[in-house]
């Protein structure tokens, strides 16, 4: 094995840069949707509910493309998918620049940018980047999903931007270009295949046996995956709430939609930093533990959006939110990482995934729909604060069981290696 290819090489370091980039441009298919809602609304003269189908099917595209892209990278190495997808969000926004009604513009979205587009850019270049780091996994991941934000921060003010100059449709044009030009040469860097690693961290951790590996928790390995899909559409029903409709809130008080987009810029903007030291706390409480952390402030933040819509509140809750909620998603992929053989990284962290995607999938739906019954945001907020209710609760049920099998939760010492495989 030469040392470019070995874990937290330089080559490593590298190589996630290459990754980061590919996950800030890839997450305009996430967020450029969320910006054109009331212009889709206009345009195709439909209600809050149906303006907000194409960012649903989007994000459930994205999330079972992300199983499917996880399937290719495990099989072929993460280049191929990531190369697709460059293809896959080009055509897509072209595509969605040219729909003349509502079922080709949300097809455009569900199919190219979602499924088989952006989705590349998120769970298999977290699967890869877990498995070129070990020391610090927690940090890497933080880093590689952050993309994930800069994308937020980036792509909401420069569509609106081209939106304000030329049009929706100019605007995904040139956005549908800029990507096919800028992702395939990156995703080059990408071509190795990952070093051979160790086990599950938790086994790592606690000297655990075969057998305790082959029962994460002290439950079935699909029991445990399970749990965690249903906290991740939990935690992201509420997640989405804010994300999906600030713009369309904005417009509704009366502020417009580009104080809408920099609002949506600040949230993303400000889950970079939480991103980067949510990753530097889980490398020490583990991934458990940084879940329940961020998911009690994100249902903080979300109460806070209850009593205040001034334009300066709005402002800082936005910031506060952004600053509170980015750390959970990333806890997700590491807690699969601590539990599950790294042999099977694609698919268990694109399955997890896939649920946080369905989670903000049917939480911007559900929003919309509950805007449409009521006239105002505020059921639509409380929504999501149940929702976040019972994410804290399955964190809970799993941080009871770990403590009660003496697993620990922090980071693993150094130079640990196990080689226990845990069972589909």
């Amino acid at each position: 094995m030469s040392p470019a290819a070995t874990a937290e090489s330089p080559y490593a370091w590298w190589r996630l840069v290459a990754s980061l980039a590919l996950m800030t441009l890839g997450g305009v298919g996430m967020y450029s949707v969320t910006v054109v809602l009331p212009r889709i609304q206009a345009d195709f003269g439909v209600d809050r509910g149906a303006a907000s189908l194409p960012y649903t099917l989007t994000m459930v595209g994205f999330g079972i493309g992300g199983i499917l892209m996880g399937k290719l990278s495990d099989r072929f190495g993460v280049m191929v998918p990531v190369i697709g997808g460059a293809i896959g969000l080009g055509l897509g926004f072209i595509a969605a620049g040219a729909a003349t009604t509502l079922w080709q513009f949300s097809l455009a979205q569900g199919l190219l940018i979602g499924m088989l587009g952006t989705s590349a850019t998120f769970a298999p270049l977290v699967a890869d980047t877990s498995r070129w780091f070990d020391r610090h996994r927690g940090i890497a991941l933080a880093i590689c999903m952050s993309g994930n934000y800069v994308a937020g921060a980036i792509w909401p003010p420069v569509t609106q931007h081209f939106i304000d100059h030329g049009g929706w449709r100019e605007a995904y044009t040139v956005i549908g270009v800029f990507c096919l030009l800028a992702m395939l040469p990156l995703a080059l860097v990408l071509r190795r295949r990952p070093p051979p690693e160790a086990a599950p961290m938790s086994a790592a951790t606690t000297g655990a046996t075969t057998a305790q590996a082959d029962r994460p928790l002290g439950l079935s390995p699909a029991t445990l995956q399970a749990l965690l899909c249903v906290a991740g559409v939990s935690c992201c029903v509420a997640m989405s709430m804010p994300q999906v409709h600030i713009v369309a809130y904005c417009t509704d008080l009366g502020f417009g939609a580009a104080r809408g987009a920099e609002m949506l810029s600040v949230m993303l903007g400000m889950g970079v930093a939480s991103r980067l030291i949510s990753g530097w706390i889980s490398d020490r409480i583990g991934g458990l533990r940084t879940l329940l952390l961020g998911s009690v402030l994100q249902g903080v933040a979300l109460l806070l959006f209850l009593p205040f819509d001034g334009l300066v509140p709005l402002y800082l809750i936005s910031g506060l939110f952004g600053l509170f909620q980015g750390g959970i998603v990333p806890s997700y992929a590491l807690i699969v990482r601590e539990h599950f053989a790294p042999m099977q990284a694609g698919v268990r962290v694109g399955t997890v995934l896939m649920a946080t995607l369905l989670g903000m999938a049917l939480g911007g739906w559900m929003s919309g729909a509950i805007f449409d019954l009521t006239g105002s945001y505020r059921a639509a907020f409380l929504n999501g604060i149940g929702f976040n209710l019972l994410n804290i609760g399955i964190v809970l049920f799993l941080l009871r069981r770990a403590r009660a099998r003496g697993i620990g939760l922090g980071r693993p010492p150094q130079g640990m290696v196990n080689t226990v495989s845990t069972p589909v």
